[in-house]
């Protein structure tokens, strides 16, 4: 394959020697006030960029005012030396770490712009390109170089450049798609080999692993992603191993995603188009995925109007995008671009994302974050963005907001409802803070009630999954403290007689006051859990059961209710089944409970448990006395 490259190469110089100009020649050809792009994150072309900066060093009067364009430098970015500031002013579509301290200070340039509208500008030269320094491989027999690892926007501003100069690299990746430049259509080509530039998001910690494995829940069999870059999306794409037939539809290709590609967890066999393709825009990974997706025919890198066109989005049903943002108000409101006033990243390709899965049929958008920042200091759930803060996702753009302490699902849910579902998963120590915020601007209830610290503070590991005898899967799970218009739901669709079996009273007015009682509990002294299922695409409780710590300490009474159309059906078994085990772990020896003499299926419910049990009549009801020390069913 070298051979052949190689023979290629000598092919090319042979029949366009004058394509192969000294640097300083080619460098000469730019004028004062052209606008230079440059390839884009690990396809940068570093050897043309120091190249350039050389030359600017020893002809310091060769041009004024150019200014460069690009998306993301991972790499060299002289141009935004200050030394340079009359030859270079910088412009980027998103702001990197290599030039986020220029941009804030004011001696570069940030373009907020929606990634997928970027070829547009070009292309109706709204944003005139004079050169286009980009990265290609070598030249094939018939000609075609290939931009590898970075598509994007680098197609669109090589077409409408009117001077392009590529650098030309054996490690660029031939790769199938849109990729593909003609020597006829470069202007010169500049022979230089180096390593590619590779991004390390680093290892996953345990933070980043549990939001992993909250985010792992939502996404389900055959769903089509796109998974953002950095430490929490890598731990995302860990935390998919053991889904079946996902598809890739993504601007970025990453070391997680091409993990998932290895291990069959993604075939692309159920994409409505593009089927068995993953479908990416560029790559910044390790050289090991740059390997894999050379001329790999399952890989197709396409222009980023393509991958990031809401409309192409939407085709894919059950299209999942998953972003992160660097803060998110009691409203849903999210700023991933900004800390403030203080520019931090970009638009990017987030709203073309989540806004393409909101419309796509089945879709979902996720938004996943760390609850802190500054090592806990600062809560990344907000009463109200800070001040100067780009609102990248407006409110109706996010589905799901994920932490390590949960998942809230807040599409179609009010304001009220969103903030208590944000505040149940931010971190234990600013839910005060939040809950006091919140009350004051209105958000929620006026004298909604909070119980800090360990009592109040939700137990995660109590949540687990079940299916019922009659098939049902559900997801039991403590009670939380944003669950008030779901228990609203569960008690109003109750029947008079179910109703009247679980409180001992023909009526029961379910207020806000009321709610409170089961929403807001002292997790040490008390346990509500919940039978969830999920009802049209969202969560609905299909029964309750609780119990609360008599005087001694050493026993709880216990009640539960199921939904009319669930009982019979197992779930009030599991839901006892599951009480007694918690209530045994917090070493209980006994279970009350008071059941009315017609109620015999509650009563048979207790039975199954086959567990030392006295049972006594008083009036119309039975008092029971369940013995925890026994063996019993586990």
């Amino acid at each position: 394959m070298t051979d052949r490259a190689d023979a290629n190469l000598a092919s090319l110089r042979d029949s366009n020697p004058d394509k192969f100009a000294d640097e300083a020649e080619v460098f000469s050809r730019i004028r004062r006030g052209d606008r230079i792009f440059v390839g884009t994150g690990c396809g940068e072309p570093q050897y043309l960029v120091r190249s350039l900066a050389h030359y600017v060093e020893s002809n310091p009067k060769a041009f004024f005012g150019t200014e460069i364009i690009h998306v993301l430098t991972l790499g060299v970015a002289p141009y935004a030396d200050a030394r340079f500031q009359s030859n270079f002013r910088h412009n980027s579509f998103f702001v990197g770490p290599n030039t986020r301290g220029p941009v804030n200070e004011g001696v570069a340039d940030y373009t907020p712009i929606f990634l997928s509208q970027v070829p547009g500008l070009f292309d109706r030269r709204f944003i005139s390109i004079d050169v286009a320094l980009i990265q290609t491989s070598l030249p094939d027999r018939h000609g075609f170089l290939n931009l590898g690892v970075s598509v994007d926007i680098v197609k669109a501003a090589a077409r409408s450049a009117t001077l392009v100069i590529a650098q030309m690299n054996r490690n660029m990746p031939r790769v199938h798609g849109d990729g593909f430049i003609h020597v006829d259509d470069v202007d010169f080509l500049v022979h230089h080999d180096e390593p590619l530039l590779e991004y390390d998001t680093g290892l996953p910690d345990e933070i980043a692993a549990r939001i992993g494995r909250h985010v792992a829940r939502i996404v389900q069999d055959g769903d089509t992603i796109q998974v953002g870059y950095g430490r929490v999306p890598n731990a995302i794409t860990a935390a998919l191993g053991r889904k079946k037939h996902l598809g890739i539809h993504t601007e970025l290709l990453t070391d997680g995603l091409v993990d998932l590609i290895r291990r069959g967890v993604v075939d692309n066999s159920r994409k409505p188009i593009n089927r068995g393709k993953t479908v990416a825009a560029f790559s910044m990974a390790h050289r090991d995925v740059y390997a894999f997706i050379d001329e790999n025919p399952s890989i197709e890198f396409r222009t980023i109007d393509y991958t990031n066109s809401p409309l192409v989005i939407a085709q894919h049903r059950n299209m999942t995008a998953i972003n992160t943002t660097l803060q998110i108000d009691l409203t849903g409101q999210a700023s991933a671009e900004s800390i403030g006033g203080s520019l931090f990243s970009g638009i990017g390709g987030q709203a073309d994302f989540m806004r393409g899965a909101v419309l796509a049929p089945g879709g979902k958008s996720i938004l996943a974050l760390q609850s802190t920042a500054k090592h806990g200091t600062v809560s990344r759930i907000v009463p109200v963005l800070s001040e100067g803060a780009g609102v990248t996702l407006n409110r109706g753009d996010v589905h799901y907001v994920v932490t390590e302490y949960g998942m809230a699902h807040v599409h179609g849910k009010s304001i009220r409802e969103r903030a208590m579902d944000l505040i149940s998963i931010a971190h234990p120590d600013f839910r005060p803070w939040l809950i006091e915020e919140a009350r004051r601007r209105r958000l929620i209830y006026h004298d909604q009630e909070f119980l800090a610290g360990e009592r109040g503070e939700y137990p995660e590991h109590l949540e687990t999954r079940k299916t019922a005898r009659s098939g049902i899967p559900v997801f039991l799970r403590p009670v939380r403290i944003s669950d008030e218009g779901l228990l609203k739901d569960f008690f109003y669709s109750l029947s008079d007689r179910s109703m009247y079996r679980r409180f001992l009273t023909p009526t029961v007015e379910m207020s806000h006051e009321r709610l409170q009682e089961f929403v807001i509990i002292d997790y040490t002294k008390e346990m509500i859990i919940l039978a969830v299922v999920e009802e049209n695409g969202r969560e609905a409780v299909a029964g309750l059961g609780e119990y609360y710590l008599e005087e001694d300490g050493l026993r709880a009474n216990v009640a539960f209710a199921v939904g009319d159309q669930y009982q019979n059906r197992g779930i009030g078994t599991e839901l006892l089944r599951y009480l007694i085990q918690i209530a045994r772990k917090q070493g209980l020896i006994g279970l009350t409970a008071e059941v009315l003499k017609e109620n015999e299926p509650m009563v048979r419910v207790f039975e199954k448990m086959d567990l030392p049990m006295e049972r006594t009549a008083v009036e119309e009801s039975y008092d029971l006395r369940i013995d925890l020390t026994g063996e019993g069913r586990r």
